[in-house]
């Protein structure tokens, strides 16, 4: 049985401003000592805390670990824009897409339903906020090649939805720049890290969670051993949640991409700045090029959060002048959206790795005897990575779910070209994103 180490780890930095609205929290403690377990999970995102609550829910006389090697919130579950999306949108009209539409609904639907469950069960404060989001379009291209064909999806899908143009929809967000929107009323918005805070400190009996715990070593045999800083985890089965950090550990090699997305928080609006924006008291608004666009939400406290920039990100690293310079673009992005609020300052700037895979498909399903894997939610964490944490342990053990069909018809990563091929290639795509739909910026 072969030693596999583990050379690369999350160094996240603490500029999440979703964690910085947030009270403290004293962190779980870390692994301290040798221990066995009949599951262990690597990863304490909400794939991981997924896998771990329905595990216990299949298996409650299990022992189950889970070993998160920073805090919980800290890594990209605790960094997104904080929207759980239901709806499907940029996908076709042919019967085969519409299947997968609806493959898409059931997936997402259940994944916010399960979360909602455990947000009101056990309290947790994440400003949970079900009011729908905005989809939209700032140039006709965008209207004529996103908007309308996902009208048509939702139309067959029968789906509801509004359709907003010119004054109608700057009536709802308060100011002019995007041209057409659809809103669509599943969506929920929340802050993710006090998600993920609270459901690890709620966690069923069988569970425990271990954090600033980093896997240094795994061995694979009759089961896996794990080494970590403070102790050996031995262990039946493994679930793998750890999005690009897989190749790490053996698995999807040369198929996961990362990337890095780039937000800011402004400071809470005066009630005068409020009333000078005006639109609904709070909204969520994704663009319709993803890589191009921005991504805003107004708060229930009142800031606007600004997502976008987005950066290829091989080294899974940020720093403070990067950070600088993108603090500096979202100002100047808000300064041109509301300008009449150019008073109103970025207090959070943080940068997010996201998991994208050439095809779009998740890695998802058993990759070895003993390991199981949920990784690669291409960007869509909150809702693919609850649900495929939820599916990978009814997959582990042996529970008859339909949905799991559903997931494994998403397929899995496709290769990527080596690198430095792939880093010439992703760069060069994403320069050309830029200047080809630079109307959509």
């Amino acid at each position: 049985m072969s030693i596999r180490k583990i050379t690369r780890l999350p160094e996240n930095d603490k500029t999440n401003g979703w964690s910085r609205l947030l009270t403290p929290r004293t962190p779980k403690p870390s692994l301290a000592k040798d221990i066995q377990a009949d599951w262990v999970i690597v990863g304490g995102g909400l794939a991981g805390l997924a896998a771990a609550r329905r595990l216990a829910e299949n298996r409650p006389g299990d022992s189950i670990v889970v070993l998160e090697a920073d805090q919980v919130g800290e890594g990209a579950q605790g960094r997104n824009s904080g929207f759980a999306i239901d709806s499907p949108h940029n996908v076709g009209s042919s019967m085969g897409e519409l299947d997968a539409a609806r493959s898409h609904l059931r997936l997402a639907r259940t994944a916010i339903a399960y979360l909602k469950t455990q947000v009101e069960r056990y309290g947790i404060e994440c400003d949970w906020s079900p009011i729908g989001k905005f989809h939209a379009a700032v140039s006709q291209e965008g209207v004529e090649k996103t908007l309308k064909p996902t009208r048509q999806v939702l139309d067959s899908l029968q789906e509801p939805y509004e359709w907003l143009d010119g004054k109608a929809l700057q009536d709802k967000l308060g100011f002019t720049h995007f041209r057409t929107g659809i809103y669509t009323p599943g969506t929920v918005l929340l802050n993710p890290a006090g998600l993920s805070r609270g459901l690890a400190d709620n966690m069923p009996p069988n569970v425990t969670v271990y954090e600033k715990t980093p896997v240094l070593s795994v061995q694979q045999g009759d089961g896996v051993t794990l080494e970590t800083p403070g102790g050996k985890v031995r262990a039946g089965k493994m679930i793998l949640a750890v999005n690009v950090f897989a190749e790490q550990f053996g698995f999807y090699s040369g198929k996961l991409m990362p990337m890095a997305a780039h937000a800011s928080l402004t400071r809470c609006l005066t009630e005068s700045e409020q009333r000078e924006l005006g639109g609904l008291p709070s909204w969520g608004l994704t663009p319709a090029n993803a890589f191009v666009g921005i991504t805003m939400r107004r708060t229930n406290d009142q800031r606007i959060l600004i997502r976008q920039h987005m950066t290829y990100a091989p080294n899974l690293r940020s720093d403070d002048e990067s950070r600088r310079r993108v603090r500096i673009e979202h100002k100047t992005l808000f300064d041109e959206r509301f300008p009449n609020l150019k008073n109103v300052e970025m207090e959070h700037t943080w940068t997010g790795f996201i998991c994208l895979s050439r095809n779009g498909s998740p890695g998802f399903g058993q990759v070895a005897p003993h390991v199981y894997s949920a990784v690669c939610q291409n960007g869509v964490g909150l809702t693919k990575g609850t649900i495929s944490g939820m599916l990978v342990a009814d997959l582990a053990c042996g529970v008859d779910n339909p949905l799991i069909a559903d997931m494994q018809a998403l397929g899995q990563p496709d290769a990527l070209p080596p690198r430095p091929f792939l880093d010439v290639g992703v760069r060069a795509r994403l320069a050309w994103e830029l200047w080809r739909h630079r109307a959509e910026a």
